[in-house]
């Protein structure tokens, strides 16, 4: 194949608001172009637009170069999160572009992990991930991920949905699932990401399991994770219904919200 029979790049907008920080990145292909990360007080309505076209700026690109649109859906602040999804489908209709939505927790678990590995070595083996976003009274936005320390430019690897859970459940429940593995298949080290600081106290309950290897990492989202995991669904050739893209509005199980209100 010669050069001029070669497919042209593809360029990706990512977003997300769904937390404290707003993060937006440009890819091309899987490479990245550029990203932007603010703290604007989660006052995003106003900063996401400038924000975007910093990042398109700072890319060499423009808007009409752009051949897809990466949005976080959550879960996280509820007005947070809808600023990036109505951005996202108003640009993915007006440009008639492919959207994807991507879970910001899965975003935060990749980032944290690897800003946490560029810090401390890492141990050799499987490393849970758990990404937490407070959502007050006891409450976090949160799932569980699975990564190698040996393949470390992969994504972690999804091994409990995105919800909104009681912290000190979540924990428990943790714990009980490594109480259930034998000792070979246990990870071995496990890390709470994100908005760890009120929750760190409840999330050493599990030093006991894991004693030195327990790692609580305090991380705000970048956009290039966003663009990472949005840049693979477009390129595999993915795309959301524009319509009926909503964000991941998730709510506490009837169990957990009964011992909440007990409270």
């Amino acid at each position: 194949m010669n050069n001029n029979d070669k497919k042209p790049q593809q360029r990706f907008l990512a977003l997300d608001t769904s937390t404290a920080s707003l993060a937006v990145s440009v890819m091309e292909q899987d490479k990245l172009l550029s990203e932007v990360n603010t703290n604007a007080d989660r006052n995003h309505s106003v900063h996401l637009h400038p924000v975007m076209e910093q990042a398109l700026a700072e890319a060499g690109i423009g808007m009409d170069q752009v051949d897809g649109i990466a949005v976080g859906m959550g879960p996280g602040s509820y007005t947070g999160i809808r600023i990036a999804v109505t951005a996202a489908k108003t640009l993915a209709w007006a440009n008639q572009l492919p959207v994807v939505g991507v879970s910001s927790l899965h975003a935060l678990a990749w980032g944290g992990l690897k800003s946490g590995w560029s810090e401390t070595a890492a141990e050799e083996g499987v490393h849970w991930v758990v990404p937490l976003l407070d959502a007050r009274r006891g409450q976090v936005y949160t799932a569980l991920f699975a990564a190698d320390s040996q393949r470390q430019s992969e994504a972690p690897v999804r091994m409990e949905t995105d919800g909104i859970r009681l912290m000190q459940s979540w924990v428990e429940a943790i714990k009980e699932r490594i109480s259930k593995l034998p000792e070979e298949e246990r990870p071995v080290c496990i890390w709470f990401i994100g908005e760890v600081e009120l929750h760190a106290e409840t999330a050493r309950g599990l030093e006991s399991w894991f004693v030195d290897r327990l790692r609580i990492h305090p991380y705000s989202l970048e956009g290039r994770w966003m663009g990472y995991l949005g840049a693979a669904r477009l390129l595999a050739g993915e795309a959301d219904e524009v319509h009926t893209l909503v964000p991941n509005y998730t709510q506490l199980s009837e169990a957990e919200a009964n011992l909440l209100r007990k409270r």
